[in-house]
């Protein structure tokens, strides 16, 4: 046990702490909710992370990303989140993928030696695609609903998509969902109905055609329900 791990180990216990180490997650997409989820795991001693990003800090994600900062504006993700990441444990085996998923690759990057999928992606298709490669390749998977619009960090759940409501991205995702036969995915996502008054709509030139105003706190709350998921189960499976 390295020190650093001194207080995690009087709760996780020396096997907790090995079936940690022995884990590998990827996680897609390192903004918001990801960039949390994400350094979650490597606080808790995940031993093996590969994180996906093709994404530049904008200016903009300073009000709720981890790594934006006015001195990090311009520079990528998936660097300033890998440099932290093994700065908090220098033995993680990282794997960092600067690219955003085609179609393609959201199938190609899926593999059984993941233990768990952590889903932050904050756009439709790739999220589908990145859901149906998990689920073609029956490896478990958590995924980030809309955090935008929303204020109270008491009704944010972990549940099926089935029984999510009042949130107007996991209604969308649910349809495209259904229409390839996936019937269950596990989400974090909060019942709050949305604030309508604090949607922008862009012209389009946007990768976004619209968006809700988002708070500090409640993409790092739905990464932090992530990851608590995933680490939880992950102490409970022997490696």
């Amino acid at each position: 046990m390295a020190k650093w791990q001194e207080r995690a180990a009087l709760l996780f216990k020396d096997q907790g702490l090995h079936n940690l180490k022995n884990s590998n997650v990827l996680i897609v997409g390192v903004g918001g909710v990801g960039s949390f989820a994400a350094e979650f795991l490597a606080r808790a001693g995940v031993g093996k992370i590969t994180i996906v990003d093709g994404d530049v800090v904008d200016i903009t994600n300073i009000n709720r990303q981890l790594p934006a900062l006015h001195s990090t504006v311009g520079m990528s993700k998936i660097e300033v989140v890998g440099n932290r990441l093994l700065d908090i444990n220098p033995e993680l085996e990282l794997t960092k993928m600067q690219e955003f998923l085609s179609p393609e690759r959201a199938f190609e990057i899926v593999t059984k030696d993941y233990d768990y999928v952590m889903d932050c992606i904050d756009s439709v298709t790739p999220k589908i695609n990145l859901i149906r490669g998990a689920k073609r390749q029956r490896v478990k998977i958590i995924s980030s609903m809309g955090a935008g619009g929303k204020m109270e960090a008491s009704k944010v759940k972990v549940a099926d998509i089935s029984n999510t409501v009042n949130c107007v991205f996991a209604k969308a995702i649910r349809k495209r969902l259904k229409a390839q036969n996936i019937n269950k995915l596990k989400v974090v996502f909060s019942s709050e109905i949305q604030d309508e008054s604090s949607l922008k709509l862009t012209d389009g030139s946007n990768y976004k055609k619209s968006f809700y105003g988002t708070n500090s706190y409640m993409p790092g709350l739905f990464g932090l329900y992530a990851a608590e998921t995933v680490i939880r189960y992950l102490l409970k499976n022997n490696k």
